[in-house]
């Protein structure tokens, strides 16, 4: 038999880095495939409210002025740099120099002019066109640099301008981006295959650092059970918002994986009717808050993940006060409460959304308030009745709902909202807070405004919605907090 010259060659050049204790590198790894549980409807976060769409394109393919980091600050982004006005009115933002979208059209401030005009137009269609609402005008000063003016001082402008929402589109290709979006990230599009997966790959004139992945695929897998089976067979690579909490002992007990725990925007609240009586007395809610056990609401609806808060405010943000023993789980003194305020045979009704986190706790919360003395008539809605009936009509006296739009507590100003609080001294604190625009000011007011909130026993703080992930022991990179909707591969890398 004669043998092949070239695999015999071979053969003798790998004997012969063997023996000289030299083994051929392995190519290092450089895609992943990242699950999710629902696909986005389109591709345009502009132009949709679901979350899955910025999960998929948030930081990784579009851009914004600014963005959010993995806790929450707000960082540069398309905008290296800007300056505020004395009164507060005027944003002069300096662009990045060079940056281009990915079809080749130069990124300049006539691209800002268009994206805002657009975002806070009458007819517009973004889902958060709130958040461009205080814009009166935005003018382009050279390509490099652009004004925007508002009509009243909004401190939280360069917040609003981080969301997904407010990302920088070209007038080139914006009526396209639902099905080819076009951005300036360090991804650009690849393919997108209905109903399985979206692809992505590096871009190679990406204005800013480049990223250490060449390719990342989003794949839609809506059931728990194949999650955890696509984890475990190798098919995925991450899971970041994994589906099966009841499931992470078995990868925790696996080495393969890293099992990642962490938080959402999610607030879970025991929302209290503040102007329905007894809710209307301070002492009645006060007494409701010390008859909760936080940790056994946790490890009973949620596996023992989450993390308990005292106030309406994620506690992975850098302004977070920790106020959980304000509210420590105390029966004794429920009771005593409900006495001091003359409270006898109280019953009260608890409507319960779909969620599991509701459906379990609310169980859970009932039986600790009977034991502090309080009747509950456990309701099971739908999320259209909770919309219409608690949410809308406000007829209820307390449910459980997990609030998820990034640092919102400013609802509690609102006179209308559904738990119906709008306490004068709290909205003085988030207008001042509107105003302010220096950084320390405007953490101390979020802090005294979370303060407020608690000392006012508004509603029975529960804990913040837990973001739990799953991945490969050796993808690093990922966020274990969840600021905003993002699976943000923009620093993800694989160990070697």
């Amino acid at each position: 038999m004669t043998k092949n010259p070239i695999a015999a060659a071979a053969v003798s050049i790998l004997a012969l880095g063997l023996a000289l204790g030299v083994t051929p590198a392995m190519a290092a790894k450089m895609d992943a495939t990242i699950g999710m549980q629902l696909e986005p409807p389109n591709l345009d976060p502009t132009g949709g409210a679901a979350a899955a769409i910025d999960e998929v394109l948030y930081a990784n393919l579009f851009e914004g002025l600014t963005r959010f980091g993995p806790d929450g600050e707000i960082l540069p982004a398309l905008a290296k740099s800007w300056t505020i006005s004395d009164d507060g009115l005027v944003y002069t933002f300096s662009l990045r120099e060079g940056a281009k979208f990915h079809d080749g059209t130069d990124f300049n401030a006539d691209d800002v002019k268009f994206s805002l005009d657009r975002a806070r137009a009458e007819e517009s269609t973004n889902a958060q066109k709130a958040l461009f609402a205080d814009i009166a005008s935005v003018d382009v000063v050279d390509p490099a640099t652009v004004k925007v003016t508002l009509s009243k001082q909004n401190g939280s402008f360069l917040f609003n301008m981080a969301w997904g929402d407010a990302v920088i589109v070209a007038p080139e290709s914006a009526d396209g981006n639902a099905a080819k979006p076009v951005g300036t990230g360090p991804f650009m599009f690849a393919q997108w295959v209905k109903g399985d997966r979206v692809e992505l790959d590096r871009n190679p004139d990406y204005w800013g650092e480049a990223v250490k992945l060449d390719h990342v695929t989003f794949k839609f897998i809506s059931d728990p059970t194949a999650a955890f089976a696509a984890m475990m067979t190798g098919d995925l690579d991450a899971f970041p918002a994994f589906p099966a909490p009841e499931n992470l002992i078995q990868f925790e007990a696996d080495p393969r994986f890293s099992v990642i725990i962490g938080s959402s925007e999610g607030e879970t609240i025991l929302a209290m009717n503040n102007k329905k009586p007894p809710l209307d007395n301070i002492t009645v809610r006060k007494a409701i808050a010390h008859a909760i056990d936080r940790k056994a609401i946790i490890d009973g609806a949620l596996f023992g993940y989450g993390t308990p808060i005292g106030t309406h405010f994620a506690p992975h943000n850098p302004a977070y006060v920790d106020l959980t023993a304000q509210s420590a789980y105390d029966p004794e003194q429920s009771k005593a409460l409900l006495a001091e305020a003359g409270v006898k045979d109280l019953t009260l009704s608890l409507k319960l959304p779909p969620p599991s986190y509701a459906r379990r706790g609310g169980e859970i919360i009932a039986a600790q308030l009977r034991e502090a003395g309080i009747n509950v008539d456990i309701t099971n809605v739908e999320w259209a009745q909770w919309l219409s009936d608690v949410f809308k009509a406000k007829n209820f006296d307390l449910t459980i709902v997990s609030h998820t739009e990034p640092m919102d507590i400013g609802i509690y100003a609102r006179d209308d909202y559904y738990f119906q609080y709008g306490d004068p001294a709290f909205k003085a604190i988030m207008a001042d807070l509107d105003k302010a625009t220096d950084p320390d000011k405007r953490t101390e007011l979020m802090q005294a405004a979370q303060k407020k909130i608690a000392d006012d026993y508004v509603n029975a703080y529960l804990f913040q919605l837990p973001r739990t992930g799953v991945a490969n022991a050796k993808l690093k990179g990922l966020w274990p907090n969840s600021p905003t909707q993002a699976n943000d591969m923009t620093g993800v890398y694989w160990e070697e």
